[in-house]
């Protein structure tokens, strides 16, 4: 294993030890899971066609994915006609000085951003900092994270890990010398507080930038969807409205829209429908009430197009709904800062090595128990567990695991391509476990086995294989 990936392996186990212990997290976490699971059943057991709805926006995306170029050409050309601008990216630095530069020429100080994961895959915030630029969150769970000084650990609800008292005392810290020095605590009164912070920064604001659930080609449009309103106070008040969206968000039409909102809302918060699903398709018009001066859309690549036509094709259909994230054994017991990136869970699992490399993320693929509830969950049907073991296989032909690891892979393998020889092995150590344990049910220590019995006692198995059991058994019977 190189030396890289030896430092990343070390770095995510103290991630992890980190969220296990901290109590708050472990508060937060236990209260958010059951929530995100308990409400996405009832919406998708409210639509009885939800399987078919699946299975129509996993097809839109796939033909999308197989055209991509066109489509992408066709929603550039519309949103010139609209009389926009598109700039295209090829990685996170390009689009950041893009945006940077938009910003310069507006003469801008003030931006404010409504919920955009890319934003933070192009680390936006801190480029537009050092030119200058005074940067707000918008979303009140970007906002939350933002004043923390952290990053998401959320793909839909940013400040998930943290708890009321948290954010009481984030608030009344920042909010003191603004003059809100009373400290409040319920959660009506916390949302009010920061509306009316954020109110002053909607009207000042010189450049608004958003993200984007969909890119329709047919008309040029971006699709914002949000439950709090920022999304449209961001890209109507002021000037400029900057889009940053990846390459992969572009669908071809309308008609497939109103699929596609049909599965995001349920999958991700249990809803019918966001309470805000905002269009926007260009700078203000002569006979148009409000908007902006300028429109920009910044398209990235960052290492998209390499997925193309790969195995892990299949990626580039998610819609960032977060419900693998929701239905994660492993996400709901560590939170998302662990896994070291912006995308956390199964979905981070997958993305992260293919856009940073293997050698960034050589854990990540690793922190899964392969349940399959992801793959279950997802409303555009992603094989996520499969492609996570697919993972797997490629960090073990690249040498990218431990060397012990490799091993007892390989001999494991020689051993199963020989069937009389694996039952006669394996009766050994079976043998061995079950009297070992005197009937207790459970062993405390077994060799190699230290991650496991630290924190439990490992089962025991029966005496014998399944397969000698029920050979054993038919020959009774003969």
């Amino acid at each position: 294993m190189s030396g890289i990936s030896s430092i990343q392996r070390v770095q995510f186990q103290d991630r992890v030890r980190t969220a296990l212990n901290d109590v708050h997290l472990q508060r937060a976490m236990a209260k958010a899971k059951s929530g995100f699971v308990d409400k996405r059943l009832e919406a998708k057991n409210a639509l009885p066609e939800f399987d078919q709805i699946r299975d129509a926006a996993r097809d839109i995306k796939d033909h999308v994915l197989s055209n991509l170029d066109t489509y992408l050409e066709l929603y550039e050309e519309k949103v010139i006609e609209n009389g926009g601008h598109v700039h295209w990216a090829r990685d996170a630095e390009e689009a950041c000085s893009i945006i940077a530069e938009i910003c310069k020429a507006s003469g801008a100080r003030t931006v404010t951003k409504g919920k955009s994961m890319v934003s933070e895959e192009m680390y936006l915030n801190p480029a537009l900092e050092a030119v200058g630029m005074e940067v707000v969150e918008t979303d009140l769970g970007e906002y939350i994270v933002q004043l923390a000084g952290e990053t998401p650990s959320h793909i839909i609800a940013p400040a998930v890990h943290k708890t009321r008292e948290q954010i009481t005392d984030l608030f009344h810290e920042h909010h003191s010398p603004l003059g809100y020095t009373d400290r409040v605590t319920q959660r009506e009164a916390l949302v009010n507080e920061a509306r009316s912070v954020l109110r002053e920064r909607f009207v000042s604001a010189d450049v608004g930038i958003t993200g984007a659930n969909f890119l329709v080609a047919e008309t040029g449009a971006n699709v914002i969807v949000t439950n709090e309103g920022n999304g449209d106070l961001t890209s109507s008040l002021p000037k400029v409205h900057i889009v940053t969206a990846g390459i992969e968000k572009v669908i071809p039409s309308l008609e497939d829209l109103s699929v596609l909102l049909r599965v995001l809302a349920r999958s991700a918060t249990g809803q019918e429908f966001s309470a805000y699903t905002s269009i926007y398709s260009g700078p203000r018009r002569p006979e148009d009430g409000e908007g902006p001066e300028a429109y920009h859309v910044v398209l990235l690549d960052n290492g998209r197009s390499s997925m193309l036509g790969s195995d892990y094709q299949s990626m580039l259909r998610c819609i960032r709904c977060g419900a693998c994230l929701n239905h994660c054994p492993v996400y709901g017991a560590i939170g998302g800062h662990a896994y070291g990136w912006i995308y956390p869970g199964p979905m981070g699992s997958v993305l992260t090595p293919l856009l940073n490399g293997f050698d960034s993320a050589v854990d990540l693929p690793n922190a899964c128990t392969l349940n399959g509830r992801c793959k279950e969950v997802c409303p555009v049907h992603i094989p996520l567990s499969d492609l996570l073991l697919k993972h797997r296989t490629e960090q073990h032909d690249r040498k990218l695991t431990s060397v012990t690891s490799r091993w007892i892979l390989t001999a494991w393998a020689w051993l199963v391509r020989r069937p009389r020889f694996y039952q006669a092995v394996m009766a050994i150590p079976l043998w061995t476990m079950n009297r070992v344990s005197r009937g207790a049910g459970g062993l405390r220590w077994i060799p190699f086995g230290r991650g496991w019995t630290n924190t439990r006692d490992f089962p025991v198995p029966a005496r014998k294989s399944f397969l000698r059991q029920w050979y054993s058994q038919e020959k009774g019977h003969e």
